[in-house]
């Protein structure tokens, strides 16, 4: 018989937190609990002071409720209670507090899955790194990570000081929640735990020091996408697109989710631009062509470059020797190269300050 949400919490009840001495459902640690499938999945609520010296409570809470009849697998999440700010005292929403030792931030985003905007996202990285610039990369695909596959990682980041060490490929530093996930196990949270999730990796982190970090986004326009352009002072944005028509449109809405939450939009890519055959070097637009820059025009934003639909592109991401580091000199890593040039240029180049009216 399949466990219910009741024996889910008797299990929790039965452990017992060693600063209170209650269990954890006594002292409503347990939060957002989700079932669905047999999967389970729940935030585990602690004070901040804490930090790392909680992750054995935390283990024994997914243990707990491991051992259950019908439970498939148990992602169990650590949070930091605050206590809540007086509403007197709010003004507005929360200013952003830039991710410590980082100089500039930066996502790579679509409007729609499907278009290869990990792949993008790694390549960038590397190239960037390949530019001379020290550089993190943070998946922050909750429900669908990909980059722990992109870069053949299997390690998890080690705890220190109460805060995570992100894992290290290719010389640059890579934080995905992949990697406290079996490959095969769901991430079912709602959206506080995912929002939670996001600000521990981007916070909690030894990033430091960091020229940059890209963000490789989840698709599309929700709260994970807000959280981030809200909570991080974003210097920029990269957008991921096909040529069709449809993977466009959806674009189009990442763009302007963008700017309305101020962020500068660094330009668009067309991926998946051209089919080289690699037998006869025939190109075909099998998804169109052209349709990202003529956005670009049409929006009034830059349009950084294509990336071709090249076998050799799949073959080198799927083996997690993305073709920037495979294979440098090839023309594949060359057109994310220069990329990556418009992308560091832009991040380098001073922010503009908006004008004055001076009265003499």
């Amino acid at each position: 018989m399949a466990a219910t949400r009741n024996d889910i919490l008797r299990a929790l009840d039965g452990i017992i937190d060693p600063v209170s001495g209650r269990s954890v459902v006594h002292e409503d640690m347990v939060q957002g609990l989700v079932l669905k499938d047999g999967h389970v999945g729940f935030a585990l609520e602690v004070d901040p002071r804490r930090g790392g010296a909680a992750e054995p409570l935390r283990k024994a809470c997914e243990e707990a409720v491991m051992r259950l009849d019908g439970v498939l697998s148990v992602t169990a999440v650590l949070t930091a209670h605050t206590e809540a700010e007086p509403v007197s005292s709010r003004r507005g929403p929360a200013p952003q507090a830039g991710i410590e030792g980082v100089g500039s931030v930066i996502a790579v985003a679509s409007g729609k899955g499907g278009v290869g905007k990990s792949t993008v996202a790694v390549n960038l990285a590397l190239g960037l790194k390949a530019l001379g610039l020290k550089v993190g990369l943070l998946d922050a695909d909750i429900y669908g990570p990909s980059v722990p596959r992109l870069l053949a990682i299997n390690e998890k980041p080690r705890a220190e000081g109460g805060k995570f060490v992100p894992v290290e490929k290719y010389g640059i530093k890579v934080m995905s929640i992949g990697l406290l996930l079996r490959e095969d196990e769901a991430t079912i949270w709602r959206g506080p735990m995912v929002q939670s999730a996001l600000t521990q990796m981007m916070n909690d982190g030894l990033w430091a020091p960091l020229d940059v970090l890209v963000i490789d986004m989840p698709p599309g326009t929700g709260d994970a996408q807000l959280t981030i352009a809200q909570r991080v002072p974003l210097k920029g944005a990269v957008i991921v697109s096909t040529p069709q028509d449809i993977a466009l449109i959806d674009a189009r809405r990442g763009i302007a989710m963008f700017r309305k939450t101020q962020v500068p939009v660094l330009g668009i890519v067309e991926n998946m631009s051209t089919f080289v055959c690699p037998n006869c070097g025939h190109e075909s637009h099998i998804f169109g062509h052209g349709g990202a820059r003529q956005t670009a025009e049409t929006l009034g934003e830059t349009f950084l470059g294509e990336i071709p639909l090249n076998t050799s592109i799949r073959e080198t991401s799927d083996a997690g020797t993305p073709i920037v580091a495979a294979a440098p000199d090839s023309p594949e890593a060359r057109a994310f190269l220069l990329i990556a040039e418009q992308v560091a240029a832009k991040i380098a180049a001073p922010q503009r300050v908006a004008p004055k009216i001076v009265i003499e």
